[in-house]
Formats: C-alpha cells, structure tokens, sequence
C-alpha cells in the first residue's frame, strides 16, 4: 500500500462497503468524499460527513499510518486546520490533537479488497511490455480512449506553441517555420534544425524566399557548410551567403547538423535543402495549412517538393552519388509532418481564434494511416485495432505517458483492470 493509491480508492470509492466506523466504533456517513487535491494541502478539499447527529464540512486527511500526521508536520500547518476527518490505512497511534478537536480517525484496512491490493501491486513489479499485458484485453480500452489521447496530445502541444508564440510576438508564420524545421530535422537534427532557423528573424526569409537559391544559402552557410567550397555549385551558394549576412546584419553563427547514423535520404543536406524548396514554392505555406480541409489537401502541400539539383546525383558536398535520382519527400516522411506539427498547429491556431475544431482533426487523424513502429507492432500483438493514426497516435502517447511511469491509477485501462473482479 502507498499514499497514492490510498487516495485513488479514496477518489473512487473502490470500498468493500461503506458502512464506515471510526477507531471508536462510531458510524461515520460520508455524504461528500471532497474533490481530489494533486497540490499542496489536504487530500481532499470541501468534504462533508456526518457523525451522529452532526454534519461536518472541511478537508479529509488521508494517510498510510496515524503516526504520519506527526512526520509530515501538519499540526504546524496552517492549511490542516480545517481538517473534519483523518483517514489511514493502519491506525498505529492516536494523535491527541486530533482527539481533542474531535476529529476521527476512520481505519481503512478493513474496507479494501485485498485482491485489488495484489492486481496493484502485480502491475507495479511487472516486466512486460505494459505493466497489464498478461491481463489485457482490447474490451478494457473504453470508449472515446483514442479521442480523449490525441485531445490531450493536442492540449500539450498546443500549451507549448503557445510558449514559442509569446516568444515570438504571436507571430503563427514563424512559429510554422521554425516547427517544420524540426519536423525536418528528424530524431538527430531536431533540434540543431529549429536552432538554424530560429538564428534567423523570419522577415528575413519572407523577403528572400522567391529566391530558392539564396534560401538555401542562408540554411547551408548557418549550418557550416559553405566555407570550404569544392565545386562551383557551392561557391555560388557561398557567395550568395555572403551577400546575404552582410545585406542582413546576420551574425556569423555555426550550428552543424549531424550526419552519424543517418541513412543518405535524411542527410540534413538534403533535409534543409528541401525546406528551402517547401517556402519557396508556397510563399503563404501557413495561410494553406490553416485552410486545408482534408488530408489530401494537405499532402498536396509537399507533392512537389524536393531537393534542388545538385542533389540529385549528390547527398554531401562535393561527392558525386552514383545513383542519379531526384530527392523527393517520402509519403512516410509527410505524414510525420502533418501529425507532428501541421495538425497540433492547426489545431492550436484555431484555439487562439476561439475556433472549435477538435472533431474536424479528428477527422484528419482518422483520415491518415497508421504508422509503422516497433511500438505500434507490440500493441498490435495484442490483439488490439490499430487502422488509423488516430489509434497508432493514441497508442504511443498512452504508452509514452502512461505505460512507461507505471501511472496505471490514472490510466482508464487501469481503472478499469483494477476495478475487475
């Protein structure tokens, strides 16, 4: 038993009966188990009881042993003033301030199933893919389990762009581009990538984005690589650069994607060179986006994208490939963006606007195939139906938030698993 699960059973009622008595004998009727308090304070906030004849209205106390009102110093604190019931799991000693005021003390032990208390702790010590995998079965997901996850992956998401926009004087454009970028950059270059772009005041690519030679320049002469110029190619890209920083007071910043453990097809030379492409064919990218109304639409967005060609028989500088073939974006790859950052910004945008929108990227999740992990197939092992990216998203960010810190109290799956007779 800890404190915390104390309290989940507390939250829920999950009692053997309610009858409840306190250390005295006396009935305690709990008319108002209170509100659950995750800050500090008492557990549960604006209960109600009744012993006797009296009705009492205050803050319940929940604890493993009596004695731990003493270790965590609450006869000190003020906010436990108001507390009108004291509920442990073992009652080991009295606390003589709480006899004094009249306060019980209600033993929980006797009330809990002492199966709930095994399934708990059976999911706790397990080493499986999920803590409740051997218990698991695809009836235990409740409805609206996947809607509810990418709600909440959406609102997490949202709450950080809305971070970026007051850095960036709710300026959604430069948001998209900095985003993209780090779409662009994958796992390894993430965030090396949102740092080149972020180096760079986006009015600044605004004004030279029609030119798709000087927007590569300015992200290869960031990123280092113009320097050393070994063909002609790249002495026109270093020579534009230069224009360029001195045009624009650029500062002369480095910041080196990296090429270890990449496949060639996400070589960031590649990468940025096909971000340079994406601005400078849609010179209103973010306007497109927020208008898009399905999937299809949105993939149009990068049907024609690719790397400039020089690319096409290179993936470094100065390296003939020989393998001649132009470097386009993957449909894999575009959906990535799309999940990650086109629809979490869409969907923030719109929560700015005080535009309901959530059914609609629903829709879009719904729309858009499941992805292919080696998460996605363990889950699948189980038996469970995964169709869309509205289930493969729901999966990885349940398992990524609930599954791997064992937070089964919160996890509806759990709840429901535990609650089993």
């Amino acid at each position: 038993m800890n404190e915390k699960l104390l309290q989940y059973l507390w939250n829920h009622k999950i009692f053997k009966y309610i009858d409840f008595r306190d250390i005295e004998g006396n009935p305690v009727e709990i008319i108002d188990f209170g509100k659950w308090n995750t800050d500090s304070g008492p557990d549960f906030l604006e209960a109600k009881i009744k012993v006797g004849d009296v009705i009492l209205a205050g803050h319940i106390e929940l604890h493993i042993k009596s004695s731990d009102w003493i270790f965590h110093h609450h006869s000190q604190d003020p906010n436990y003033q108001n507390i009108i019931l004291h509920a442990v799991f073992e009652h080991d000693i009295d606390i003589n301030e709480l006899k004094n005021k009249n306060i019980p003390t209600l033993e929980l032990k006797h009330y809990i199933d002492e199966n709930m208390l095994w399934k708990y702790e059976k999911l706790l010590n397990g080493n499986q893919f999920i803590a409740c995998e051997n218990s698991f079965d695809s009836k235990h997901i409740p409805v609206g389990f996947h809607e509810q996850n990418i709600l909440r992956k959406l609102n997490e998401k949202s709450n950080d762009f809305e971070k970026k926009l007051k850095k960036f004087k709710n300026n959604f454009e430069a948001v998209l581009f900095h985003s993209l970028a780090y779409s662009f950059g994958l796992k390894i270059n993430a965030e090396i990538f949102r740092q080149i772009a972020e180096s760079l005041d986006f009015s600044i690519i605004l004004k030279v984005r029609q030119s798709r030679i000087q927007l590569e320049s300015l992200l290869f002469g960031i990123a280092g690589w113009l320097e050393d110029p070994k063909d002609e190619a790249m002495k026109i890209w270093k020579r534009e650069y230069d224009f360029l920083r001195a045009k624009f007071a650029i500062p002369d910043v480095k910041i080196h994607p990296k090429f270890l453990r990449l496949r060639p097809p996400n070589f960031p030379t590649l990468r940025l060179s096909q971000l340079a492409d994406l601005y400078h064919q849609h010179q209103n990218l973010f306007s497109k986006v927020i208008h898009a109304k399905s999937t299809e639409e949105l993939f149009s967005l990068f049907k024609e994208i690719k790397a400039s060609e020089y690319w096409d028989n290179h993936f470094n500088f100065g390296k003939i490939s020989t393998v001649y073939q132009p470097k386009v974006l993957s449909r894999d790859f575009v959906e990535l963006i799309i999940l990650n950052t086109i629809l979490p910004l869409k969907y923030t945008y719109h929560q700015y606007q005080n535009e309901e929108i959530a059914d609609e990227v629903l829709v879009f999740y719904k729309n858009l195939p499941a992805e292919k992990n080696s998460l996605i197939e363990s889950w699948s092992k189980m038996n469970v139906k995964i169709c869309s990216s509205l289930e493969s998203q729901s999966f990885i960010y349940h398992f990524n938030h609930f599954c791997v810190q064992k937070n089964c109290l919160n996890c509806s799956i759990g709840f429901t698993l535990l609650k089993e007779s």
